[in-house]
């Protein structure tokens, strides 16, 4: 078939792109910006424009079977105006990842969770790799091992990072489901922690087997207590594999594999000395990123850690503001940036920093901050005293804080 992906080099479409290739099908895409999955997408030789997504690249590329996109787009988008006009089929990524897993003979293993379901996807797929398990994934990151999406004749798994955002995994059926940690979230999809947790629950009674976090295995080594509790996730699941591929895999040599994770894009991503990146944006996340960033920082010698903190969508902000009280009781210092704004409700009002920071119980270690040189600069000398100097961020933060210190 011949595909399209809108918002092709983003990390949710651009590793689906390059498994829909290796699977056999010719894919195109475009995207507005250029996003992290660009070199990828070159390396497989998939054609796509960046650029006004104005259908113009789209009316150039033949007939297409599947229109594929992503649920930041509008209905309203010029794209998915002319696709639907063509007849082409339109639809969200979850419906054909779906098709892919069915068409393929696949055995899906979903990865759910409000926090900890990207670096358990990526242990898992870490593991695979390692012990020569034949398995397809999807993983919504960059790898520094591999690349974000993969698929070989002969694959019998298909690991994949299985997003509850839009309710986008109500559309699988997995033969075993991973659920990390369940904590309220998403407020413009899920009105209440009810309806949240709602979702989960049907997604586990889609799934033939689950497997619930929640436990460290001693065995296992790995800096910080969150990536401890993700790694014996994964330990489970990759055990489950070994057993279903007939394979004799001793348990001890798993948790070696495991315990050698060398970590991936954005999930305390090491960027230079002293200086790492993470996607954590919200309250649970972050703190347990901090509790990972102060054994690092013991590990290495450090002083102590420094946050800069972006916020994700003021919508969601309103709704977990009371939760970062304590959250950084642990850090020496944090700059807070204002929240990045995006698919907002506007009847709510704009949070600010200080808004948040006087409700934190240590709010003398806080003060808000701009992406500027001035930043720049305290962040330089906070690393020349001894600190180590982590971001949180899903926004776009995580571009500024690479060109200042890369």
């Amino acid at each position: 078939m011949n595909i399209f992906i809108s918002g092709i080099s983003g990390t949710g479409m651009g590793p689906l792109a390059i498994m829909a290739k290796k699977a056999g099908h010719t894919v195109f895409g475009s995207d507005k910006n250029a996003g992290p999955i660009v070199p990828e997408l070159e390396k497989e030789g998939i054609k796509f424009e960046i650029g006004s997504q104005d259908g113009t690249f789209l009316d150039n590329c033949g007939n297409i079977d599947w229109f594929v996109y992503t649920s930041a787009l509008k209905d309203d988008h010029e794209e998915l105006k002319i696709a639907r006009a063509k007849g082409m089929k339109c639809t969200k990524r979850d419906e054909f990842i779906e098709f892919l897993v069915n068409e393929l003979n696949l055995k899906m293993i979903a990865v759910a969770g409000t926090h900890g379901k990207t670096t358990t996807t990526s242990m898992i797929i870490w593991a695979a790799n390692k012990l020569g398990l034949n398995a397809a994934y999807l993983v919504g990151t960059t790898l520094g091992f591999a690349e974000s999406g993969s698929y070989a004749p002969g694959d019998e798994f298909f690991i994949y990072e299985a997003d509850e955002y839009d309710r986008n995994f109500l559309a699988y059926h997995p033969w075993l489901s991973l659920i990390t940690f369940v904590s309220y979230d998403h407020p413009d999809i899920y009105k209440t922690e009810e309806e949240y947790k709602a979702a989960f629950k049907t997604f586990e009674s889609q799934s033939e087997n689950i497997i619930r976090g929640g436990e460290i295995d001693s065995r296992i080594s790995l800096a910080g207590a969150a990536r401890r509790e993700d790694a014996t996730t994964a330990l489970k699941a990759v055990t489950r594999m070994v057993e279903e591929a007939g394979r004799e895999i001793k348990e001890d040599e798993i948790i070696k594999v495991l315990n050698s994770f060398p970590g991936v894009g954005r999930r305390f991503e090491k960027l230079a000395d002293g200086i790492y990146s993470d996607y954590a944006h919200h309250p649970e996340e972050v703190e347990a990123t901090i509790e990972i960033a102060n054994e690092e920082a013991e590990r290495t010698g450090k002083k102590g850690v420094v946050v800069v903190y972006e916020p994700h969508q003021n919508t969601r902000q309103h709704e977990i503001k009371d939760g970062y009280k304590t959250v950084f009781k642990n850090a020496n210092k944090v700059f807070w940036l204002p929240t990045y704004l995006t698919r907002e409700d506007e009847s709510l009002e704009i949070l600010r920093p200080e808004d948040f920071i006087r409700d934190l119980v240590n709010p003398e270690i806080a003060e808000s901050a701009e992406l500027n040189d001035n930043l720049k600069n305290r962040l330089e000398n906070l690393r020349n005293e001894g600190y180590l100097i982590i971001l949180m961020t899903a926004g776009p933060a995580d571009a500024w804080f690479r060109t200042a210190f890369m």
